[in-house]
């Protein structure tokens, strides 16, 4: 799980994941520079708290090169997983050669707009074999090593390593979902929200690096 500045929402968060480390299970949260206390909570609550540059991308990959367990899962702190995600994990990975997969996605806010937003986020996913960190990406260490772990982009490295995970095999989706926050979405406009994804995703997949979109993006979100 990487985290900065989440001291608002973390204890909840960690909270939800302690059956799964009652039943042997690895909670590993990767700082990237919190100035709220989020490491002081994080280490009564993870089996281990790392300190890593800021960034996702680096955060997460800090978090798997330190990770003893043979299954990785990335989790948003502001994304609840399925009180039996472990066993639905573990059912789908392995067979048919399945390396890599997510869930499907279920926003928390209420109303229509969120709840096409959610289906054409998962029918997205399903088509294309894309999925974003808000779906809780699994996959197997393995196979993330030979993948080459998640490119250090600023934006778009969930989507950068479902490429290459892509390449090898299509992922396996469980329709059970996790639950994310629409945080962000109700503070910068649902629609406005969309409308940006849509095209800093559109400009990522026709080459544009995503060292270029980040200034646009938080250049764009300062407007707000």
């Amino acid at each position: 799980m990487p985290v900065l500045n989440e001291v608002s929402i973390l204890e909840d968060a960690l909270n939800r994941l302690q059956p799964l480390r009652e039943r042997g299970h690895e909670l590993i949260v990767v700082d990237g520079g919190s100035r709220d206390g989020s490491m002081r909570l994080a280490s009564r609550l993870a089996d281990r708290v790392l300190i890593s540059g800021a960034g996702r991308a680096m955060q997460m990959n800090t978090g798997a090169g330190n990770a003893r367990m043979p299954i990785l899962l990335f989790l948003h702190a502001d994304t609840r997983l399925p009180d039996n995600a472990d066993e639905l994990v573990g059912n789908l990975l392995g067979r048919d050669g399945a390396i890599w997969g997510r869930f499907d996605l279920r926003l928390s806010g209420s109303g229509i707009f969120y709840r096409v937003v959610e289906w054409s986020i998962n029918w997205r996913s399903a088509l294309s074999g894309i999925a974003t960190g808000d779906q809780a990406i699994f996959v197997s260490r393995i196979a993330f090593d030979r993948a080459g772990a998640f490119d250090d982009y600023p934006l778009m490295e969930d989507v950068a390593l479902s490429r290459k995970l892509r390449r090898r095999k299509w992922p396996v989706r469980i329709r059970d979902t996790v639950l994310s926050s629409s945080r962000k979405w109700e503070k910068e406009g649902p629609l406005r929200t969309v409308l940006r994804m849509w095209l800093l995703r559109s400009a990522f997949f026709l080459g544009v690096h995503p060292g270029r979109l980040v200034s646009f993006y938080y250049r764009d979100r300062h407007h707000d």
